[in-house]
């Protein structure tokens, strides 16, 4: 069941709703809000990490909730007027999620990547004009604050029997903590 949700999670983020014509730099900001946390079930999907999927799910569900709801609340207009629905910056928050899913579980010698390229996302957002730095940390906010509650470290632990010399049998246990 997890992964049919994977699946249809990982289809939903790369057919993005709101598909704009747009400078290069707005565009890479589009694409990378959806990338970086495909990057991120990507290597939990790679490590056959269940629980890792399950816990992104519940921190990029979380976020975009939290976003959508905050948007609603907060009412901000945008900096080019378009619209009132400034506040939180979604492409931050999902690409701040993907990045801080990747740290929290795998690691920074993981991450390090996803969080210049969230940052990245974060500063196309302001050159577009369609938010300024406040929304870009609200966002990022939310997609951090949802993976710190969601995700827990990896342990990287394996146990798996053994058969010794002269016929004993035991568990062996490695790990790294």
């Amino acid at each position: 069941m997890i992964r049919g949700l994977v699946a249809l999670l990982a289809i939903a983020l790369a057919c993005p709703t709101a598909a704009r014509a747009g400078d290069g730099v707005e565009t890479s900001g589009d694409v990378l809000r959806a990338a970086i946390p495909l990057a991120a079930l990507g290597v939990a999907w790679h490590r056959d990490d269940d629980e890792g999927l399950e816990q992104f799910l519940w921190a990029y569900g979380t976020t975009v909730g939290a976003t959508l709801v905050l948007k609603e609340v907060v009412d901000k207009e945008r900096p080019d007027g378009s619209d009132d629905d400034a506040f939180p910056s979604g492409h931050a928050a999902t690409a701040f999620v993907g990045a801080a899913v990747l740290q929290r579980r795998y690691g920074w010698r993981t991450a390090w990547p996803a969080w210049v390229l969230a940052a990245w996302t974060g500063w196309t957002r302001v050159d577009a004009d369609e938010h300024d730095w406040g929304d870009v940390a609200g966002g990022a906010a939310v997609g951090v604050a949802s993976a710190w509650i969601f995700v827990e470290p990896a342990k990287n632990l394996r146990i798996a029997p053994a058969v010794l010399q002269g016929g004993a049998v035991g568990v062996g246990i490695a790990g790294r903590w």
